[in-house]
């Protein structure tokens, strides 16, 4: 047998990322759909080692946007010399994404590529990409629906590159972003059919920064009206349940508004608000 598992699965990390780059220098220019999560960070700074200033990545500000990922995004700009811009939109300004549907994704992602295109075609840039990858594709995601119609392009997906693989990737880049939890707008902390609004963002973003502040990483803070809903990492749960901790939690997010405050003991997963979905994965995969 030639090479170990490990020097194989190495190897097939290097074709991938190998892949990647060559997509990226096919491009004669790129927009980079940036939000400073572990994948989009990953994609824009792959996109300047190749492209240089002929990539552009743009973040979109909106009060879905949190503030703690606004700092990440800006920082790793920064630091790692990306050309990078702010710029806004105003998905909560659209009925049908305030009604908070189960496609609500999909207003969110057409607002966005929609201002994105302008910028594009207005700058000459040849293409769109976002930071989706190969784990993305079974999910449920009515947001890819719009990258779709608008041509984004999804070089980590094509690539075949994992949420692990980029980690990987990025830790070898030195990306402060490659051991980053899972992030979302705040938005997918509403449930489906719970109108969306900025009070509700406010409230959320300022209870999820309360129990960050205790000491927890991996968290999301559900907003069902008058219950907030607390999902944390499965190895964070039992620190949660500590009188004092819980004790700590609970004020704070009474303090916020909430009549109840109730810890998800199953733990936080991802899109757990889709648990209730009978729907098809939006790419038919």
């Amino acid at each position: 047998m030639n090479g170990t598992v490990g020097e194989v699965a190495g190897s097939d990390l290097r074709a991938r990322k190998a892949q990647l780059f060559e997509q990226l220098r096919a491009l004669p220019s790129l927009v980079v759909a940036y939000s400073g999560g572990v994948d989009s960070a990953y994609l824009a700074w792959a996109a300047h080692c190749v492209l240089g200033k002929r990539a552009l990545a743009v973040t979109a500000d909106s009060p879905s946007y949190p503030e703690r990922q606004r700092a990440m995004a800006l920082a790793i700009a920064r630091d790692f010399n990306l050309r990078h811009e702010m710029v806004s939109t105003r998905e909560l300004e659209r009925p049908e994404y305030r009604a908070n549907p189960a496609n609500r994704c999909y207003f969110c992602k057409h607002e966005l590529y929609s201002v994105l295109s302008e910028l594009a075609r207005a700058r000459g840039f040849a293409a769109i990409a976002d930071g989706s990858n190969a784990d993305d594709r079974g999910d449920y995601r009515p947001g890819r629906q719009a990258a779709r119609e608008f041509g984004v392009l999804s070089p980590l997906d094509e690539a075949a590159l994992s949420k692990a693989d980029i980690r990987e990737l990025s830790h070898e880049a030195g990306l402060p972003s490659w051991d980053e939890p899972a992030s979302a707008c705040l938005s997918s902390r509403i449930p489906y059919h719970s109108e969306v609004t900025n009070e509700k963002l406010r409230v959320i973003e300022e209870a999820e920064e309360a129990v960050r502040a205790l000491g927890f990483r991996v968290l999301r803070v559900r907003h069902h009206g008058e219950v907030a809903r607390i999902e944390l990492a499965r190895d964070e749960l039992a620190r949660a349940l500590d009188p004092a901790i819980s004790s700590a939690i609970d004020s704070a997010l009474r303090a916020l508004g909430f009549r109840y405050v109730t810890l998800d003991l199953k733990g936080y997963r991802l899109g757990s608000l889709n648990e209730g979905l009978k729907l098809r994965p939006v790419d038919g995969r």
